[in-house]
């Protein structure tokens, strides 16, 4: 069988808006750059990514989960420096008035120019916040500004004392997030990599100074796993390591996660060591000490930190393009001789398993919404009724679904239906006694 993988994004795009994954944000109002709204089936894949990141994380004693306020203390963007240092420059193009990063400026000759028309005829850069600021109570003015968080690992980092001794917690041990950020990016794009409005999967992790190299180590290793777990092709992952010049003013080490997406490597997650700067910062701005008392030493210390951040939008639009696929099926059968998949591990497909009644008559149907009512209780489950049987296995292979149950008359008089898998095509016939935990073990051994 011939396999084409993908390699131009918005094919990708289209499915996503035919199949009701994602769609443009107030497109009846022609849209908003930038923005996007998770359709029925991609607000399902999109918890379930959220799910797979937050088991892994705190499904284990050293970690503990928060979910911290959007909206924050504006001093605490004063410590952490995103009020003074969180800006890129920005210039324009006087001859086309394309505005953009200076860093995303082409050369020619030795020379800036703009990458749109190519004239050289820019203007100085300035600095841009990318903040999005707001007010909060009813005067308007500087004492009421308060800023739209643009990033989630500060409520991690404010909230270390409460939750270590809340907990009991010991070092070393992490403190997950999944959250909602803001940034007023400058130059937004690749569909839903880089947007406005963004979820962040964030698990910062504290540990005594001196052990943070190895500690670096390990997590590198542990989110590797990660991602080979998950199912994404290894080929197109890769560590990116972050030069000295590249390195974050308050960072030991970082290194990247890329993937490598239609329109080149990205990445998906940063591991940083960010030494204790933001502890530090925290209290030096608040006044207060936050520290570590380590009661068997007998010693308080400034924890150093590990960090794993995740972009849940990027990874999920990397699962996304690593699963789907287009297939040449040999000897033509069920309705054409090509197809599109979306090769989804069961665990992110937003449906596992759709009932497929082969004719609309009364007492199919009959059987057919039992078999629903009877499978919805522990999975996911559709029911789809329109158009050829060949047609419908065809939408589910779009739409990722792993088990297609096919409900035809015989069903009636021997009380077993047909189930078609997804990447085989093979399919079996099984007795509705048997039905759930045939699923159940197909779906955890796909």
């Amino acid at each position: 069988m011939a396999v084409t993988y993908l390699n131009d994004l918005a094919t990708l795009v289209s499915l996503c808006k035919r199949r009701g994954y994602v769609f443009q944000s107030s497109e009846v109002y022609g849209g908003l750059n930038s923005c996007w709204d998770y359709g029925p089936l991609g607000a399902n894949f999109k918890f379930n990514v959220k799910m797979a990141w937050w088991k892994a994380m705190t499904r284990r004693p050293d970690i503990v989960g928060l979910d911290a306020a959007i909206l924050m203390h504006p001093t605490v963007w004063k410590a952490s420096g995103h009020v003074d240092g969180f800006s890129d420059p920005l210039v324009d193009c006087k001859a086309c008035k394309n505005r953009f990063r200076e860093d995303h400026a082409a050369i020619k000759d030795g020379k800036k120019v703009c990458p749109k028309c190519g004239s050289g005829d820019i203007t100085a850069p300035r600095n841009f916040n990318l903040m999005f600021k707001t007010f909060m109570g009813p005067v308007e003015d500087e004492s009421a500004v308060v800023y739209l968080r643009p990033e989630t690992a500060q409520g991690i980092f404010v909230n270390f004392e409460n939750v270590a001794n809340s907990m009991r917690k010991k070092i070393p041990f992490g403190i997950a997030q999944i959250g909602k950020s803001f940034r007023n990016e400058i130059t937004p794009g690749n569909f839903t990599f880089r947007t406005r409005e963004f979820e962040q999967m964030e698990m910062q992790y504290f540990v005594k100074p001196g052990t943070d190299m190895q500690w670096f180590e390990t997590w590198k290793e542990t989110r590797w796993s990660f991602y080979k777990q998950i199912g994404i092709r290894e080929n197109k992952l890769r560590f990116n390591e972050h030069g000295p010049k590249e390195l974050a003013h308050y960072a030991r080490a970082a290194f990247d996660v890329q993937y490598e997406f239609p329109f080149g490597w990205q990445e998906l997650e940063g591991i940083h060591n960010r030494s204790d700067f933001d502890l530090t910062q925290h209290a030096k701005f608040s006044g207060k000490k936050i520290e570590y008392f380590d009661e068997a030493a007998k010693e308080k210390y400034v924890p150093y930190v590990i960090e794993t951040a995740v972009g849940c939008d990027r990874l999920a639009l990397a699962l996304l393009c690593d699963a789907y696929r287009e297939e040449k099926v040999e000897g033509g059968g069920e309705d054409g001789d090509s197809r599109v998949v979306l090769g989804l591990k069961p665990e992110f497909a937003p449906i596992k398993a759709t009932i497929l009644p082969l004719s609309k008559k009364e007492p199919l149907q009959q059987l057919s919404h039992k078999i629903f009512a009877d499978l919805a209780e522990d999975i996911d489950v559709d029911y789809d009724e329109s158009a050829s049987i060949g047609k419908r296995y065809r939408r589910q292979d779009e739409i990722g679904t792993p088990l297609c149950i096919t409900v035809d008359f015989q069903s009636l008089e021997d009380q077993q239906v047909t189930v078609r898998h997804r990447d085989s095509m093979k399919q079996d016939r099984i007795a509705l006694a048997q039905l759930k935990t045939y699923i159940s073990d197909k779906l955890k051994n796909f």
